[in-house]
């Protein structure tokens, strides 16, 4: 354990420097790295704790106890919250008393599971996400988990007021407090990209694709510019007639058509490289990148070639940001109007959306190919007023 956890510290550049809610970003990549096994994650906090320095706080969050993220010495006290935004979300249970409600060891899909067999009632249900809210290493991270367990209630069919009852507004709230100040930090600064994920090399790598060929990690990203593609979305995306099903988000509701919008025009085409990238996925010839806790694309992007600027790396995220700018420049718009109907039908929103789209996607400091970055233009779905 100490070389993975020695190369993983080497790469990243992490320190015992770094406050738990910076290293708590990393517990993903390193949770899929060693995987289940209890020991082999004692070992590797040994490591950071005696090879690093790094203080028992700074090793779990890291490394959490268990696979699913939860730390049974991490519970969110009732005067205060840690350096990661924390506060008061539902009371102020002991760990002892937290691991009496989620047995150690326990993934979120077995919880869904033992929820549904031991037929658990609504007041069981929400002491459960009640210890999934004080565990969390920042409420970001336990929103995510909540919603994974709504989400794996939801294959087992459990009733409504089941599902409803992992709802936890308080965390919620400021989830969504602390991701719009991360937001609008973002915005601020704009996305940036490197020539290799301009428009135009992007527009060439998908013309000159044969889908003869087993597809690499270069083709399913420029697939997910084309289409503004969420990684949850590219096993069940499907494109005929003229229309998009299968678009991740609102669930529970009828999958209606939205338009086809993309930069590459011609439908047929699109379909093809889109199946010819689900296949490859069903086979196993790559991996899909929308696995919970799938660090397979981020690390492709975090190539030294693909870094636009010093500590700004393209993320998955970003990929469908940027086919919103490129399918409406592709397209030739001319006014804003015209850009934010292109811009609404590439991204899949609902019709019924009014909001705006700076809100939530993006400013892309767009360039074409070869133009230095100091010449770029703060792409922006939206004017002054």
């Amino acid at each position: 354990m100490s070389a993975i956890t020695t190369k993983f510290v080497t790469d990243h550049q992490l320190t015992n420097e770094m406050s738990i809610k910076e290293l708590s970003q990393y517990a993903p990549e390193m949770r899929d790295l060693l995987g289940d096994d209890r020991e082999k994650r004692r070992q590797a906090r040994n490591r950071l704790q005696k090879g690093y320095k790094f203080s028992k706080e700074q090793a779990f969050a890291l490394i959490p106890d268990q696979r699913n993220g939860r730390s049974k010495n991490q519970v969110i006290s009732k005067e205060g919250g840690s350096e990661a935004g924390e506060v008061n979300i539902c009371s102020t249970k002991s760990a002892c008393q937290v691991s009496d409600i989620i047995p150690e060891g326990e993934t979120i899909g077995e919880t869904a599971q033992r929820i549904m067999r031991n037929n658990l009632g609504v007041r069981d249900v929400k002491a459960i996400a009640n210890a999934i809210a004080e565990t969390a290493s920042n409420p970001v991270a336990g929103t995510s988990s909540l919603s994974r367990l709504r989400s794996e209630l939801r294959k087992l069919n459990a009733p409504k007021t089941i599902i409803d009852a992992t709802f936890n507004p308080d965390m919620t709230c400021l989830s969504n407090k602390i991701q719009k100040e991360h937001r609008d930090q973002r915005e601020s600064e704009g996305i940036d990209y490197p020539d290799h994920f301009s428009l135009e090399s992007v527009k060439e790598r998908l013309d000159l694709y044969d889908i003869s060929n087993i597809p690499d990690k270069q083709a399913l990203a420029d697939v997910m510019i084309m289409l503004c593609i969420r990684p949850a979305e590219i096993k069940n995306l499907r494109i005929s007639n003229g229309g998009v099903t299968g678009y991740s988000k609102n669930w529970g509701q009828q999958d209606i058509p939205r338009v086809f919008r993309s930069l590459e025009k011609n439908e047929k085409r699109a379909k093809q490289l889109l199946i010819w990238i689900q296949n490859a996925i069903s086979s196993g010839q790559l991996r899909d990148p929308g696995k919970r806790g799938s660090t397979y694309l981020s690390s492709f992007l975090k190539k030294d070639e693909f870094i636009p600027k010093p500590d700004k790396p393209l993320l998955p995220s970003y990929l469908r940001k940027l086919g919103a700018v490129y399918a409406v420049v592709s397209n030739g718009v001319k006014n804003l109007s015209e850009a934010m109907t292109i811009a609404s039908q590439a991204l899949r929103h609902s019709p019924d959306n009014h909001a705006s789209l700076a809100q939530n996607y993006t400013i892309v400091n767009y360039r074409p190919r070869g133009v230095p970055y100091d010449q770029a233009n703060a792409f922006e779905f939206f004017d002054e007023n």
